[in-house]
């Protein structure tokens, strides 16, 4: 480790004497990624980033230099990248969600691409669900899930739950930047709105669903950066599934919409933690654009 560390410090030092352009930072930055097993369109995200350039003008931009001190952090960036594993999202601090930008660190889970079907549901269940007024996200996280309602849907009432202080403050960052109003509240799932005493027409989450025995298959990526608490759970994967649902008796309004994104192969057993607990429902799994089992909704 330590030699391949000063053969890499040799590089940069070889490297950041002789300023490149933009298309040879990225050729050198995309093959070095690829020959270390990591994704090559990296490279296109920290140029972007360290220049402060759309992909537009990354792209017709080729032969304009790259300044060195910017050359050099990048460099690093992709070093840090390939040694550790450390997202791109934990070097850029962003992440884009729904065509908007979000805030992100280590003390929120990263936005995922599968999340956004998941508001797509959502949006065309408001549709046919009569008059909802106030919805609530559980494990929000950086809020992308309630900031992105709230503003698809500006007349809804909104609610953000999370258990970590440190993952509000995130959320409630780009909620006030993004311009939308949400309450926000601190607890286990629907305790803080059991507490006062507060109904909800929708309930919404993407908690917690990964058994801790396949902590070991996640990639490093996730594995070592994205918050635990954000990530596993007990009964193998299903505990927050179990105490939303039980918690929900308390605070749903009759004919109330229950959303869950699930693991690929949970989708059976959440359904079935659903109809125990409201016989009456129609609970629907749906797939993601990929044709795996994504998300859970229970008209109640």
């Amino acid at each position: 480790m330590k030699s391949k560390r000063k053969k890499w410090n040799r590089l940069v030092n070889n490297m950041s004497e002789k300023p490149m352009t933009i298309h040879e930072a990225l050729r050198w930055a995309s093959l070095f990624l690829e020959e270390h097993n990591r994704e090559g369109k990296i490279a296109e995200i920290l140029l972007q980033h360290h220049l402060g350039i759309s992909r537009v003008q990354l792209l017709s931009n080729f032969r304009e230099l790259v300044p060195v001190e910017k050359q050099t952090v990048f460099m690093e960036n992709i070093k840090r990248h390939v040694e550790t594993g450390i997202p791109v999202q934990h070097l850029t601090g962003k992440e884009a969600f729904y065509g908007r930008e979000f805030t992100v660190n280590k003390h929120v889970l990263i936005p995922r691409q599968e999340t956004e079907e998941l508001i797509v549901n959502v949006l065309d269940e408001i549709k046919t669900l009569g008059p909802a007024n106030t919805l609530v996200d559980l494990g929000t996280g950086s809020g992308i899930i309630a900031t992105t309602l709230k503003l698809e849907k500006p007349e809804l009432e909104v609610f953000a739950v999370d258990i970590s202080e440190q993952a509000l403050s995130v959320a409630k960052q780009n909620a006030c930047t993004l311009g939308a109003s949400i309450q926000f509240c601190k607890g286990s799932f629907l305790e803080p709105l059991i507490d006062r005493g507060q109904n909800v027409d929708i309930i919404v989450s993407n908690p917690p669903y990964i058994p801790f025995v396949d902590k070991p298959t996640l990639s490093d990526t996730v594995r070592n950066f994205d918050p635990e608490l954000a990530l596993f759970a007990e009964k193998n994967g299903l505990a927050a599934y179990y105490e939303i649902v039980e918690q929900s008796t308390q605070v749903l309004t009759t004919g109330g919409l229950i959303a869950f994104e699930i693991g690929y192969q949970q989708g059976e057993q959440v359904k079935t933690i659903l109809t125990n607990t409201y016989p009456k429902s129609t609970v629907d799994i749906r797939k993601d654009i990929n044709g795996k089992d994504r998300m859970v909704f229970a008209r109640i």
